[in-house]
């Protein structure tokens, strides 16, 4: 049986030294002096003991929490009735690919065709305007009408031409030609956005309100938002543009890949977490919107200093390896870890590079 003995001090012309019991001679010896120890030459402990120079070496820090699918807003369209009115013939069925402007349904609406008349109330208008200007300058150019005459005319011509570009314009918002409609004919909903249907709850004959909730959803998945929420403490290692990497409980064997989009400005009181955004590449379509995901964020590459796991001690409230002040003396350092993970440990504070400290067998310190 091993035995660890410290060694009594040998007070006497201010030395001090290390001797063996004499029961063996590898008996493990060794002096501590508060936070030092002193190994001695004799002691078999010494052979236990493995140190190496401390050095840097390439780190990306990894911050990993929870996150879910959802998507990109400005890819995701709801399609909802303008007008009130009776949902004419279909075009579209649930997971369509549609294009933009492709159409939908026709919606047969008595407000609708009161739109298509102002139009052409206002075009009526527009080209009385325009006759009675053109009457105006040619009695003019005559001397039989007066110069405010004229003006008046003229005045009058550009209200008409402004109600006329109004009128034209309230039918263009709905994808509808002016100048090709006919009057009575139904609107024509069409896809607002290029994507897939993912929600289809439009029926023929069906009545629908212009202050209905979406009938149907449009949306391009080919890119999907992951939204995770990161600790207060962790949101200094995350930047816009950072990789990320996501793993979908349904998808084990599958990593994905994205980047950091956008970063939240503001903190959740409750959660005392922050809102981060990444886009992810969805070409294959595994990750469904709603989707839970583990999300780990990449730091940008750094020099960190990296030691052995079995390296570290640990006493009530702290960590601390072995570092040598000299031969055979080791000095008790305490250290600040970041992580630990595949046998190593990334430590942020104590040690530096070109420290010596003890890698193996620091235990037997203790």
């Amino acid at each position: 049986m091993k035995i660890l003995q410290k060694l009594g001090l040998l007070i006497g012309m201010g030395l001090v030294g290390c001797q063996s019991t004499p029961i063996e001679s590898d008996v493990q010896t060794y002096i501590l002096r508060g936070d030092t120890a002193i190994v001695c030459d004799t002691s078999y402990l010494s052979k236990h003991i493995k140190v190496d120079v401390v050095s840097s070496k390439p780190y990306i820090r990894k911050v990993i929490t929870a996150g879910s699918v959802q998507p990109i807003p400005t890819q995701y369209a709801y399609i909802a009735p303008p007008f009130s009115g009776r949902v004419g013939q279909t075009f579209f069925a649930l997971g369509d690919q549609v294009e933009k402007l492709t159409p939908l349904f026709q919606l047969v609406s008595s407000e609708y065709t009161s739109t298509q008349k102002e139009f052409y109330q206002a075009e009526s208008e527009r080209d009385l305007a325009r006759t009675e200007w053109n009457r105006k300058q040619d009695l003019l150019h005559k001397g039989v009408a007066a110069q405010k005459e004229l003006e008046e005319a003229t005045s009058a011509l550009h209200i008409a031409e402004k109600e006329y570009d109004n009128a034209s314009l309230a039918l263009q918002v709905y994808h509808t030609q002016p100048q090709k409609m006919t009057l009575g004919e139904p609107l024509v909903i069409r896809a607002p956005i290029s994507g897939t249907v993912i929600e289809n709850n439009v029926v023929t004959g069906q009545y629908l309100s212009s202050e209905s909730e979406s009938v149907a959803v449009i949306a391009d998945l080919s890119k999907v938002w992951v939204v995770a929420q990161v600790k207060e403490k962790d949101i200094r290692f995350i930047h816009e543009g950072d990789r990320m990497k996501i793993q979908i409980a349904a998808l084990p064997n599958d990593v994905i890949e994205g980047e950091v989009f956008h970063i939240d400005e503001a903190i959740d009181q409750e959660t005392r977490s922050i809102k981060v955004l990444s886009v992810c590449d969805n070409k294959e379509r595994m990750l469904k919107l709603g989707m839970y995901a583990t999300v780990t964020f990449l730091d940008r590459e750094r020099e960190a200093i990296v030691l052995p796991e079995k390296a570290l001690l640990q006493e009530e409230n702290y960590i601390y390896v072995w570092k040598q002040i000299a031969d055979k003396r080791y000095i008790k350092q305490p250290i600040e870890v970041e992580v630990v993970e595949n046998g190593f440990a990334v430590i942020n504070q104590g040690v530096s590079a070109d420290d010596t400290v003890v890698i193996e067998g620091g235990y037997y310190l203790k």
